[in-house]
């Protein structure tokens, strides 16, 4: 990869564009795109510009212009839309605003779970003719494609006033101008008594589904009769019961059981279906005494008590396990926490542009919407269909245009699956099909509808759109004249000193971080500024210094924040030392005032409350504005002269100990091209935001002589840091490497860091590559990590005690991952920069040399370079 400057490209080379990659946080490599064959650009533009294509809606973070500046400096924020769940509506806004983006408009998603269900395979996930990911939208590579933020927590509340999203896990509130509610809803059993505590919600469905195996598992294992009950006559508990009585049918036959070892019993206070014909209602009786589930119409369940239930007739019956489908109510904090009007069942009111009809800006869609000129049931059908209707009226709300009204139909096509592969159609007075020829090929049908939709949002096209440089974004027009002015001096902004961020939005972050950490060694610090920060050191105490900085790689202000902080404070943790004041460089992307101050105050609210907790002092820093979002810290600390860790105390016959996962690297390079994973993302950022600061005193206190945090050289790069420290040699345990859920996954895809080739040249310290290169966690060993977990050697005989010490503290993925040799192992010949033997299960240590490890003198040469 060269070097070149962006602008000469183009100008000698039209056709092509350069597209600057981001595949870790630690380095940026360039390479030059193929020719375009074609590109759709909107409204009437100059060839010139037509030619130059924006490699930033085919990338999610690339830059393409002849100043190298992001897309946040081309186009400022200045407006933000924010997404409140992850419903079938907003994932189709998503998709659209992802396909044809608004200039100067940032998406934002905030949804619990990062996996939405797409409810018309849920009884086909149920009856087991789906697997989990086939009936579930990854939110997470959807918005990577269409260059979304997303914040992985849950709304709690909204405040209308300060337009601002409030999150149930504490962090700083999130702003918006025009904000859209999809949450769905759950079952509501708190009607009845006992229901709380002796039912199971069909919704969410992660927990309903994991108590549902479960159930199986046990039936199965032990042999032991069971009565499952289900609450809710309309579609879904009908699907419900017939799709569990399917299911379990057919694992007890693989089981050799009874078939009937397990019944079933539908409970409704109506007839069944109530919102079908009369025929839907018939059919589905036959099915059920086909399938020997019992129904109980007309009498509904008054109390739920343990082993029972107890009808409003007085009549008992029997349920080891009853799941409560009944209809469903709204989120308890729409009513305790939001000024919007709703309906008599706690549903927002809306029109039928499905904005609320007294809060302006503020939309609905899907079951939490009650559409009060055209009430429709509760049903999936309805909240699909109002997507494209509330992705046009969000881009009107958002350019301050008139919203046009959206008629649902009032005759709706239902395909109602009958446990097994079949179903009924059911339309307005007509219904066939159930079970027999036609309703298998009923069932068909719907299965090709169902997985056409889920297509669309898995099988995301590269985007490569035309974008008009230098004409200004119809919302920054639409904002007005002030905003335009402000968006005009971005260009110009200056370099130096004038690239500080204004003091008056430097003091009112500061006073929105407030309480500020601190520390009693800070003599001077932020509290009474200076030119520089005075932090004495304590008697008996030598200083500790160390600096780290990096571009962000999550779209989330607040939690690169975090990330940044812990991966700062590694090193001094790593040292046996406690870190007593940090100075911080943050570099926020230029923009209008408003969207500067909030992007620093997400980010430094992130840093603050891990600073916080590891009592170190934000002590001062500096900030300014650039192309990038980018933080760091130079963290102060203090340790005993006699506690300190370095790298190079390993001694012979200690065990090599690691406290968390590897694996960042690949994930977040999979993430940058979507193909990862939600969950991958979400468990890859937990893993990095977790402080070591426990996990250094836990392995101090038992024994521990030399450790490191494992970061940009990656697993193995730091073990030969160590190694060389300390004249000795190791045998790596590949097999007991911890690894994060998914990254084997992208190596396999052959997705890795662009840091990656650099480390891979540490194979050179590695006394049997060809033995092991080929295995598929060898990769891994060389992936740069982000907020890495402490490498560290302890002795042998308290090894297993510092493991258990740490899973008590934590750290649950702690494992011993090899032992430090006083010779070179035998593989290693007469190379001594082979130190480290990698081992696994059919690749076993075949035993030490004779020939000691010796300091390697670099000669200037590649070869030598270790």
């Amino acid at each position: 990869h060269h070097m070149i400057p962006c602008r000469a490209v183009r100008d000698h080379h039209p056709r092509l564009s350069l597209r600057l990659c981001m595949s870790s946080a630690f380095c940026t490599t360039y390479s030059i795109a193929l020719p375009v064959v074609s590109t759709r650009v909107r409204g009437k533009v100059s060839p010139a510009r037509r030619r130059a294509v924006s490699a930033s809606q085919r990338h999610p973070r690339a830059l393409t212009t002849g100043a190298m500046k992001s897309d946040l400096a081309r186009d400022p924020i200045v407006k933000d839309l924010v997404l409140i769940g992850g419903g079938h509506a907003h994932v189709y806004v998503l998709k659209m605003f992802g396909m044809k983006p608004e200039r100067g408009v940032r998406v934002t998603l905030i949804a619990n779970t990062l996996r939405t269900p797409y409810s018309g395979m849920l009884p086909g996930l149920v009856a087991g003719h789906y697997t989990w990911d086939e009936t579930h939208v990854d939110l997470q590579p959807l918005c990577k494609f269409g260059n979304h933020r997303v914040i992985h927590d849950e709304c709690v509340g909204i405040d209308y006033e300060n337009k601002r999203i409030l999150l149930k896990s504490g962090r700083p509130s999130v702003k918006f101008d025009v904000a859209s509610v999809d949450v769905g809803i759950t079952p509501s059993a708190g009607e009845v008594d006992g229901a709380d505590a002796h039912t199971v919600p069909v919704k969410p469905i992660g927990g309903f589904n994991a108590r549902w195996e479960a159930l199986m598992t046990r039936v199965i294992e032990h042999g032991v009769e069971c009565q499952v009950c289900v609450v809710g006559g309309g579609a879904g508990g009908a699907e419900l019961a017939l799709s569990m009585r399917c299911r379990m049918r057919r694992e007890l036959a693989k089981a050799n059981l009874d078939e009937n070892l397990v019944k079933f019993t539908l409970i409704t206070r109506g007839e069944i279906m109530p919102t079908h014909a009369k025929s839907v209602r018939k059919t589905f009786l036959g099915v059920f005494a086909e399938h020997g589930v019992d129904v109980v119409e007309n009498d509904g369940v008054m109390r739920a008590e343990n082993g029972k239930l107890i009808l409003q007739s007085g009549r008992a019956i029997e349920s080891n396990e009853t799941i409560w489908c009944t209809q469903a109510g709204a989120a308890k904090w729409l009513r305790d926490n939001t000024p919007l009007v709703l309906d008599d069942k706690g549903f927002i009111a809306v029109n039928p542009t499905l904005e609320s009809t007294s809060h302006k800006n503020i939309f609905a869609a899907g079951d939490v919407a009650n559409v009060l000129k055209h009430p429709r049931p509760k049903a999936g059908v309805f909240a699909v269909r109002q997507g494209p209707p509330l992705e046009k009226n969000l881009r009107r709300a958002l350019l301050g245009e008139a919203l046009v009204d959206f008629t649902p139909q009032s005759v709706f096509l239902g395909l109602i699956t009958t446990g097994d592969k079949s179903a009924v159609l059911s339309y307005g007075k007509m219904s066939f099909g159930g079970l027999g020829p036609v309703g298998e090929k009923l069932w068909r049908w719907k299965d090709k509808i169902d997985r056409k939709w889920m297509k669309m949002y898995a099988d995301l096209p590269d985007m490569m759109g035309g974008k008009e440089e230098d004409e200004a974004s119809k919302i920054a027009l639409a904002a007005g004249p002030e905003t335009m002015a402000a968006l005009r001096a971005v260009p110009m902004r200056c370099g130096g000193c004038g690239a500080k961020v204004g003091a008056t939005v430097l003091s009112r972050v500061m006073k929105r971080l407030e309480p500020i950490p601190t520390n009693p060694n800070v003599e001077i610090g932020i509290d009474q500024p200076d030119d520089a920060a005075v932090v004495s050191t304590p008697p008996g105490m030598v200083s500790i210094q160390t600096v780290d900085y990096f571009r962000s790689f999550v779209d989330d202000p607040y939690i690169f924040g975090q990330v940044a902080a812990v991966h700062a404070l590694g090193d001094c943790w790593a040292m046996g030392a406690d870190p007593h004041a940090a100075l911080a460089i943050a570099s926020v992307p230029y923009g209008l005032e408003a969207q500067v101050e909030e992007t620093l105050y997400q980010m430094m609210a992130g840093a603050c409350s891990v600073l916080r907790e590891a009592g170190c002092a934000l002590a001062g820093g500096h900030s300014c504005e650039g192309a990038e979002l980018s933080l760091g810290f130079s963290v102060h600390g203090a340790a005993p002269r006699e506690k300190l860790m370095k790298k190079g105390g390993m001694k012979t016959g200690q065990k090599i100990i690691l406290t968390k996962p590897v694996g960042t690297g690949t994930l977040f390079a999979a993430d940058m091209r979507a193909k990862a994973q939600g969950q991958w993302i979400s468990n890859a950022l937990d893993s990095m935001r977790q402080s070591s600061g426990e996990a250094a005193r836990v392995l101090f206190d038992h024994g521990a002589t030399a450790c490191t945090d494992v970061t940009g050289f990656g697993l193995l790069g730091h073990l030969v840091e160590m190694c060389k420290g300390s004249n000795a040699a190791a045998v790596l345990d590949m097999d007991a490497v911890p690894v994060l859920p998914g990254a084997l996954e992208c190596v396999q895809l052959g997705i890795t860091s662009s840091l990656q080739p650099a480390n891979v040249r540490l194979a050179r310290a590695v006394a049997n590559p060809e033995a092991v290169s080929n295995a598929p966690k060898y990769p891994l060993l060389f992936d740069p990590q982000t907020a890495g977990g402490m490498l560290a050697s302890v002795p042998a005989e308290r090894a297993s005690d510092v493991v258990r010490a740490l899973i008590a503290a934590g750290y649950p993925h702690t494992a011993i991952i090899g032992e430090v040799l006083e010779y070179l192992p035998k593989a290693s010949g007469n190379a001594p920069e082979r130190v480290v033997f990698v081992s696994s299960a059919s690749v076993p240590f075949d035993g030490a040399s004779n020939i000691k490890p010796t300091q390697v003198v670099s000669c200037g040469a590649d070869a030598c370079n270790l």
